[in-house]
């Protein structure tokens, strides 16, 4: 068992599962968004992102391209998220649905990874 493909795949599988966490829920409700979870979807989408530096093949480009576009989009909802938050005190219906919406992109970018993950695991299987 490589140990360093067990790290990547985990962290990969937790930037979207905790991203996911975020996102599951009534669009328009703040209450059942949890401002940490975003927030640890973000460390761990930029932890991801860091570990994928070293590959040098065209998936760990992709792999690569997908992390930079989920902590993009995780970045922007947390920061509009924080700004609304110090500026109204409650986050109005509108600015959740705009928090909430990029965290799908990003969710989609990390579904788009894992994909990857698996089509690059059934691959080396094959060999």
């Amino acid at each position: 068992m490589n140990l360093e493909k067990v790290v990547f795949s985990f962290v990969v599988l937790l930037a979207a599962t905790l991203n996911f966490g975020f996102f599951l829920g009534d669009i328009a409700d703040p209450r059942v968004h949890s401002p940490w979870e975003l927030y640890a979807a973000v460390v761990v989408n930029i932890i991801a992102l860091v570990l994928k530096f070293g590959d040098r093949t065209q998936i760990g480009a992709i792999h690569l391209a997908t992390s930079l576009v989920a902590v993009l989009q995780l970045v922007s909802a947390a920061s509009f998220l924080t700004y609304w938050q110090s500026q109204e005190g409650e986050i109005s219906v509108r600015a959740i649905s705009t928090v909430v919406s990029l965290s799908g992109g990003a969710l989609l970018a990390n579904l788009v990874s894992i994909a990857l993950l698996v089509i690059e695991t059934i691959s080396f299987q094959r060999r």
